[in-house]
């Protein structure tokens, strides 16, 4: 008992320093030099923003590119950098630069702040983290630079990294203005790939990405590895199928591509709708049975001990057996391995808490908001639990209650 409540304490202590963060976050947003205008910016809109930023969610109350000024935007960044990667493991960071000793109390912190079972390796597993995010972030930073520099100049090398940043902890913020994310690039396959790339390497979590840089053969993977790593291939490329196949006729989504770029734009669509919240093709004019796909998407999310949300690719993978299990009366396993026993009611309980979450939360919103369209309602709502940040164009308008209903939405998709 006493374990279990110290460890009540280490999640408690986590869930407080986010909270923390956006208070902070939403402080530095308010004030004038965030703004182009020198205007002060209402509470509850810096409220929202700096929840969605630091949540990494990408759900937006305002044009992130037109309204915020240079400081904005980097408040912005900064938050959606230290919201993906986690508090802890930056004041890991800096104890560890300082050459303070990381005592018992502080790896269970950086324990909660990864989601890793044990405690053991917290701060190594603290380091790799920091130097695959900044290899991950540099490289392919750089790239979009490269990119983005021969459409806006100079002004396009601050653009790519702030926009890898953005992606590679699935926040899914953009500065292109008028609410288009990356509808702009729809036939553009370098910001594709390597948006999609920093998507993928960020949802699947650390850990795995330290077992595939550590480990040679996939037969060698840890059991958690493969799973996250065969779930995931399965969710984009069923996802890609599925958008494909309803929208490919669809004149105001898909319609008007070439057979090339309407796969490319399916396949980023199925990757950002798990985790990361860009989009290349107007949201709002998708057929409902395309919506419900996305919706079950986000609903799984990423990976854990990785910058996304959702119930987890685990979870659902756990779940998928139990199913196999019924029909076929076999144990819960995987590749010739047994799960935990724990695995099975763990997924439940958290898929069931997340089902509680979203309708009640959608309950909410369809009081507050009797005249939007139900299906949009859900969408939103799924959108901020999942802190996927997609959104079919109505969180702009939404009321003051609504909007601090998802801002709570948000926060509990966020520490879990």
């Amino acid at each position: 008992r006493g374990l279990g409540d110290v460890y009540k304490r280490q999640n408690q202590v986590v869930a407080l320093t986010f909270l923390g963060l956006i208070l902070a976050g939403a402080f530095l947003l308010m004030l004038p030099i965030s703004h182009r205008d020198g205007m002060w910016m209402p509470f509850l809109d810096a409220l929202f923003t700096a929840t969605s930023a630091s949540c990494v969610t990408g759900l937006v109350v305002c044009d992130t590119g037109k309204v915020f000024s240079l400081f904005g935007q980097l408040v912005i960044i900064g938050l959606i950098q230290l919201g993906g990667l986690g508090l802890m493991l930056f004041a890991t960071l800096f104890s560890v630069a300082l050459g303070r000793r990381i005592n018992l109390q502080d790896r269970m912190l950086i324990q909660a702040s990864l989601n890793q079972n044990d405690m053991s390796g917290v701060v190594r597993m603290s380091l790799r983290v920091a130097k695959y995010t900044a290899v991950v972030e540099g490289v392919l930073g750089t790239a979009l630079a490269l990119r983005f520099y021969q459409q806006f100049g100079l002004k396009g090398i601050y653009y790519g990294y702030w926009h890898a940043i953005s992606a590679f902890c699935n926040a899914g913020f953009d500065l292109f203005g008028n609410y288009q994310s990356l509808v702009g690039y729809v036939h553009d396959p370098v910001v594709n790939g390597l948006i999609a790339l920093l998507i993928i390497l960020g949802g699947i979590g650390f850990a795995v990405m330290s077992d595939v840089v550590h480990t040679r053969h996939f037969r060698n993977y840890r059991l958690h590895t493969k799973l996250v790593l065969v779930s995931t291939v399965a969710l984009i490329a069923l996802g890609t199928l599925l958008i494909q196949v309803m929208e490919f006729d669809n004149g105001r989504t898909l319609g008007t591509l070439s057979v090339g770029d309407q796969w490319m734009a399916s396949f980023f669509q199925s990757v950002s709708a798990r985790t990361a919240g860009f989009n290349t093709f107007d949201l709002m004019q998708m057929r409902t049975s395309t919506i419900l796909v996305m919706v079950l998407l986000m609903v799984i999310g990423a990976s854990p001990a990785s910058t996304g949300g959702g119930i987890k690719t685990t979870t659902f993978f756990v779940l998928m057996q139990q199913v196999r299990s019924i029909f076929s009366k076999r144990r819960l396993g995987a590749f010739h391995r047994r799960l935990p026993d724990a695995a099975l009611p763990k997924a439940a309980t958290i898929t069931l808490m997340g089902i509680i979450v979203v309708l009640g939360g959608t309950f909410g919103l369809c009081i507050l908001e009797p005249e939007t369209d139900f299906v949009r309602l859900l969408f939103e709502q799924i959108s901020a639990y999942s802190t996927s940040g997609l959104s079919t164009g109505i969180t702009a308008g939404l009321c003051a209650g609504s909007r601090v209903l998802l801002i709570l939405t948000m926060f509990i998709g966020r520490v879990g």
